[in-house]
């Protein structure tokens, strides 16, 4: 096992942009990190310069004690499983697992222990006789994990090796891997574009964003307590809802916001900024109720979309002057409003966040914290 130290990490190709710009990053020893984040945030350029497979254009990478700017990938210590299993066709489950050590001249019993225990640990036991076009998707990938396992890695690091599996398989194999993590109790770093993934499987999340670090922290601090609008929005299914608002009044009881339409809400944070700044309104849907009547502190709107998942059921509806639709959860057993009623939605302003023109979170606790 060992531990990760990022400093000043930074990644410019050659004649082109930089694409990392100066990442800081402890990841502990034994800890699943999660890197998270949309398409060309850098997550998989800083995950392939800890492999090795990059070069680091500033900055320095520690893995453990060492320092490894320029160390070869082979001789780091780490393992790397890809999004595509890449498996040897015209070999065995068994050969593909031990190949690496028969490159590295290791006995055919040392082989044959350490693939004999990696299948144990994923439970393919029965396929190691099998080619990789006798096997499914999610067995191909357990077959990649394993031949990162008989390595014994310092470090795992993984590159979205799911998002290709279906999303049934998914579910299973997010279980398998968060169970192979409390097994082998070593420190693994996941790459993923899916926040559910992200908020399942990791110890802690680092959300990526234009080749920066957002946000480090564990999934509910980072759910509950967003340092900005770009956490907030990314991390949570349906995303936070975010209301254009001006501060009309603030002080040490609460604000009171102007809401695009003129809609006016009292919420119980005070608000550091000047008289009639511009404020976004976070809420998350399960923070929304919704009643037929107008109240008090309620947003008039009108219900657009009802979407039955199952165990829930997500209404979007649209306010007057608020371009954007607002979306809240309800249970499933609960009668939702049909199509075309006019609503009046009661947010739970005490679960509010504001944020202010840039983006920066201004106040706001989740309900519990």
């Amino acid at each position: 096992m060992a531990e990760l130290k990022l400093r000043n990490l930074q990644k410019t190709y050659d004649n082109g942009p930089t694409v990392i710009h100066g990442i800081d990053l402890d990841i502990r020893d034994g800890e699943f990190m999660v890197f998270v984040g949309p398409s060309g945030c850098g997550k998989t350029t800083t995950l392939r310069m800890i492999a090795g497979l990059e070069d680091i254009s500033g900055g320095s990478l520690s893995i453990g004690q060492r320092q490894v700017n320029d160390v070869p990938a082979a001789k780091r210590g780490v393992a790397m499983v890809f999004q595509s299993y890449a498996l040897y066709p015209h070999m065995t489950v068994r050969e593909n697992m031990g190949f690496g050590l028969k490159l590295a001249k290791k006995s055919r019993a040392e082989i044959d222990e350490a693939v004999q225990r990696a299948a144990d640990i994923l439970q393919i036991t029965h396929l190691l006789d099998r080619k990789p076009k006798a096997l499914s998707g999610g067995q191909r990938q357990r077959v990649a994990i394993g031949r990162a396992i008989v390595r014994k890695p310092d470090v795992f690091l993984f590159d979205e090796p799911l998002s290709n599996l279906d999303a049934s398989l998914r579910v299973q194999m997010r279980i398998e891997l968060a169970k192979l993590h409390k097994d082998l109790a070593t420190t693994m770093v996941y790459v993923t574009h899916d926040q559910v993934e992200a908020m399942t499987l990791g110890d802690r999340i680092a959300v990526f964003n234009g080749g920066r670090i957002e946000q480090v922290g564990t999934p509910l601090e980072l759910y509950q307590h967003p340092a900005n609008q770009f956490v907030a929005g990314f991390l949570g299914s349906p995303k936070m809802n975010f209301l254009p608002a001006r501060l009309a009044e603030s002080s040490a009881a609460g604000s009171r916001l102007t809401l695009a339409g003129n809609t006016g809400i009292s919420v119980p944070q005070k608000c550091p900024l000047a008289l009639e700044s511009a404020i976004t309104l976070g809420l998350r849907p399960e923070h929304i109720s919704w009643q037929p009547q107008a109240a008090d502190n309620t947003i008039p709107a009108e219900v657009d979309l009802v979407e039955h998942l199952g165990g829930e059921q997500i209404v979007y509806a649209r306010a007057a002057g608020i371009d954007q639709q607002i979306a809240f959860s309800l249970p499933s057993k609960d009668i939702a409003p049909a199509r075309g009623e006019r609503v009046f939605l009661k947010p739970e302003f005490e679960a509010c966040h504001l944020f202010d023109a840039a983006g920066q979170t201004l106040a706001g606790r989740a309900v519990g914290a």
